[in-house]
């Protein structure tokens, strides 16, 4: 029987996650002491190397021995451990129901997955959907134990929001002025688009990864005939009939939105990766996202 928790993550996955941690692009200085070895130098008890005194350092890390053999002063520096703040935001908004399994299901676990990885470095996580309601705010988690936390968070969160892309991470922003790492998975599916929610997240000072999330039903569907297309956000009806010619100009369509959001993306130093829902989450963490430098 699968308890709740293995629907998101399986022991087999959770053992692999451990042994990984998140890797920032950027330094951000963390709040309190982490797991993770910081780019910047600070105290701790692992001797990292040597620079020259100059006046105003602190006295205490001279190396009064290499004073006495070289008559010069140097300072020694250690490595310091620092924490990062992991935010992962995923979409809720009625689109993300399509597919088997779902966008949202695989947004979940693949959030689960990406959350586990920070608890275990004792990071801050915050994993939210994106509602700019504020029905549904995620708590900020930390310690592996909180993993347990984090399935009821996921569990307490329904694929009915209406509000657009950019109004959600719009509220996002202002109530988490937060530095680090922050994840958005989404199918990008909005008719207002998804540029103006990037942008806010550009302005945050963030490291930003987009995962776009697509169903293999989406790049490659197998439909025929006269339907009736409903849209399950607004309700648009478009009626259609299914040819080899509709389907090309789909596929080329398709093509085209992902190229121009990886562009988008790429101009704005955002990490960008599209996946489909056919593809593992712990295949996707173990390869693609340590290949785009996210994870190690």
């Amino acid at each position: 029987m699968t308890t709740t928790g293995e629907k998101y993550l399986t022991p087999k996955m959770l053992a692999q996650l451990e042994r990984m941690e998140l890797v920032s692009r950027k330094i951000f200085r963390g709040r309190m002491k982490g797991e993770r070895r910081s780019k910047r130098k600070g105290q701790s008890v692992e001797f990292a190397d040597f620079r020259n005194y100059v006046p105003g350092d602190d006295l205490r890390f001279i190396d009064w021995n290499l004073y006495a053999r070289l008559d010069k002063l140097f300072l020694k520096l250690f490595m310091e451990e620092e924490d990062l703040h992991f935010y992962c935001l995923f979409d809720c908004s009625a689109s993300m129901e399509f597919g088997d399994p779902t966008k949202f299901f695989y947004a979940k676990q693949l959030a689960a997955a990406l959350g586990y990885i920070g608890l275990c470095r004792s990071d801050r996580v915050k994993v939210e959907s994106l509602d700019p309601s504020g029905r549904h705010p995620g708590p900020v988690l930390r310690g592996r134990h909180s993993l347990w936390q984090l399935y009821d968070y996921l569990d307490s969160v329904p694929c009915d929001s209406n509000a657009t892309l950019a109004e959600s991470v719009k509220s996002f922003c202002l109530r988490n002025p937060g530095k680090g790492i922050l994840v958005l998975i989404s199918d990008l599916m909005d008719k207002t688009g998804y540029e103006t929610a990037l942008r806010y997240l550009v302005s945050q000072n963030l490291d930003i990864y987009l995962i776009h999330v697509l169903s293999q039903e989406e790049i490659d569907p197998e439909v025929k005939g006269d339907l009736r297309l409903v849209d399950c956000e607004d309700s648009d009806v478009a009626e259609i009939t299914v040819s080899k010619r509709l389907l090309d100009r789909y596929r080329q369509t398709l093509a085209t939105f992902i190229r121009r959001a990886r562009e988008f993306c790429n101009r704005r130093d955002i990490v960008y990766m599209m996946t489909s829902t056919e593809r593992p989450v712990d295949q996707l963490v173990a390869n693609y996202l340590r290949q785009r430098g996210l994870v190690r």
